[in-house]
């Protein structure tokens, strides 16, 4: 999967958004996370190894983990007004995975996604990602980045799909803690630049 770990925002940096708290695409439910989805993001993607393998942060090794990690997706939406979204199957429920958009500042975010192992190849991934592109231009982003490892070819295919553009390869620019403890990875490198006579709506 598709990682934004490594495009932490700026602290009080006074960007002014206000992204909706939940979107709905043809068959997901992306909304804000709760403090309450700690069991089910752990066990559904975040403890499971081979989910978090190309990922920048490490997997969760118990609930505790995930509930950081939700504590840290709420004070990023105080903060920024954008941040994660757990992705939610609008058929029965579940929990597949998440998405995120995370401002580096008003005109530029990342994104990135993870998907359970059983929510693999069924086209979740680019219907999320697609979402966020599409949220990304109603806040008025103009460039769109996201990154991955080399080797995970399922994730760049997606991107591409979504219309991204593979600008490079930069050297020891993250860290896979899941593959290669404390070593620098080299990461591809995807942008998508939207036109500039596109202007924002008012959410």
């Amino acid at each position: 999967m598709v990682s934004v770990s490594t495009a932490a925002v700026p602290r009080r940096m006074p960007l002014g958004v206000r992204a909706p708290s939940a979107i709905e695409t043809k068959r997901l439910l992306l909304r804000r996370p709760l403090p309450s989805d700690a069991d089910a993001v752990f066990a559904r993607y975040a403890g499971d190894p081979a989910v978090t393998r190309y990922l920048g942060w490490r997997t969760h090794r118990s609930v505790a983990d995930s509930r950081m990690f939700l504590a840290c997706c709420e004070a990023e939406w105080t903060q920024a007004g954008v941040g994660p979204y757990l992705l939610q199957s609008r058929e029965n429920g579940e929990i597949l995975g998440s998405t995120a958009l995370r401002l580096s500042s008003p005109q530029q975010a990342a994104t990135g996604y993870v998907l359970a192992q059983d929510a693999w190849g069924q086209g979740y991934a680019t219907e999320a990602l697609r979402a966020m592109r599409e949220l990304a231009l109603r806040i008025g982003v103009l460039r769109l980045t996201a990154i991955c490892h080399p080797d995970h070819r399922a994730s760049w295919r997606v991107m591409e799909k979504c219309g991204f553009t593979r600008e490079g390869l930069l050297r020891g620019h993250a860290h896979f803690p899941n593959i290669a403890p404390g070593t620098a990875a080299d990461v591809l490198c995807y942008a998508l630049v939207f036109e500039p006579e596109w202007q924002p709506l008012v959410i």
